[in-house]
């Protein structure tokens, strides 16, 4: 399986495709760093502004008016690690940091966007939005089946213009319609949600630098976030995780985001929280569904609780399903979950972060 994967609970999505050993694709930035050096530039976060004439410039240059946004120039392990916005120039002086730049503060929607690209042509798009959260988190991800034309005629003569001659996948970051990061890869997060068939084209569009796929079964997908606390060791029987998936059709994958073996502070998390979970779907009730169950079956080491956060509207008011039935499923997942109370009181059920 050349498709090089980091994150074991990813690879679900790849290991029944097949691949050539000579067709080699990145999910990973840093491996597609190393693998298209001529294009590798995009990484370079005050190029990306400079190339579209956006107002920046690097740490030690001071800005000539106020808010910016502040970033390293290159993050190749968690891109938005260290960014924040610098709102005075008392502010300026306390936070230049050596690697840093400075840009214009940019408003609009953010989008996240994957395209296919044969010698510098798109060929194939689709777009995300993110619910944001608190201290870097997502609560849920949109991957919108309808397109954005705007978005695509901007980065399609960007790519023209800055990638003439790359094949493969890209992944543009943009606020506003304005490009913020471009990546040499696709989003492993929701390929899934895709369509059937959307990774063989991506084999087929590394080995033979061809895009076939006939994307006729698209439509708007999900995936939903289960966030806990920092610094508590978490632990859940993963042998139990695929029978959520057959009791819901509307859900295309779950992935448990954090590796047993691995330390905590190993993982690449916001500073908001830790990614416990992730769940693909194709209805957003019923992700929500399932990430409520979820998180009952994850449980801690210490006394920390996750959060509970507020839905907008029911499944039941949205889509007229048979109201109490999440609750129904809710409390017989309660009952096989508890764990007895002990002496030492030091294990409790876990609620999620919304």
């Amino acid at each position: 399986m050349p498709i090089i994967e980091n994150d074991p609970w990813r690879e679900q999505y790849f290991e029944q495709v097949r691949c050539p050993k000579t067709v080699v694709i990145p999910t990973d930035d840093g491996d597609a760093y190393e693998l298209f050096p001529k294009a590798r530039w995009v990484y370079n976060k005050l190029l990306i502004a400079e190339s579209q004439g956006i107002r920046c410039a690097p740490h030690g240059l001071v800005p000539p008016k106020f808010p910016v946004f502040s970033k390293p120039i290159y993050n190749m392990r968690g891109m938005g690690t260290g960014s924040c916005v610098i709102r005075s120039q008392q502010e300026w002086h306390a936070r230049q940091a050596p690697g840093h730049m400075w840009m214009e503060v940019l408003s609009g929607e953010h989008l996240s966007t994957d395209v296919a690209v044969v010698d510098g042509e798109p060929v194939w798009w689709r777009h995300a939005s993110g619910k944001p959260l608190k201290g870097g988190m997502f609560d849920y991800w949109t991957i919108h089946a309808e397109a954005k034309s705007e978005i695509e005629a901007y980065c399609g003569r960007w790519l023209k213009q800055r990638l003439d001659g790359y094949t493969g996948i890209v992944n543009f970051e943009t606020i506003g319609g304005r490009i913020i990061e471009c990546h040499l890869r696709f989003t492993d997060q929701w390929p899934d949600l895709y369509g059937r068939g959307w990774i063989d084209a991506v084999v087929t569009l590394y080995g033979k630098g061809v895009w076939r796929f006939k994307d006729e079964d698209r439509c708007t997908g999900y995936s939903v976030v289960l966030f806990g606390p920092h610094g508590v060791s978490y632990k859940v029987d993963r042998t139990r995780i695929r029978e959520l998936i057959d009791e819901y059709p509307e859900v295309s994958s779950v992935q448990i985001t954090f590796r047993d073996d691995k330390p905590l502070e190993a993982h690449a998390m916001p500073p908001g929280g830790f990614r416990l979970a992730i769940v693909n779907c194709w209805d957003l009730d019923v992700g929500f569904d399932v990430r409520d169950r979820l998180a009952l079956r994850f449980w801690s080491t210490g006394h920390k609780r996750i959060p509970r956060g507020r839905r907008t509207e029911t499944a039941a008011q949205m889509r007229g399903r048979q109201a109490g039935r999440s609750d129904r499923i809710k409390r017989r997942d309660e009952d096989r979950y508890r764990v007895p109370p002990s002496g030492a009181g030091d294990r409790e059920r876990m609620d999620r972060t919304s």
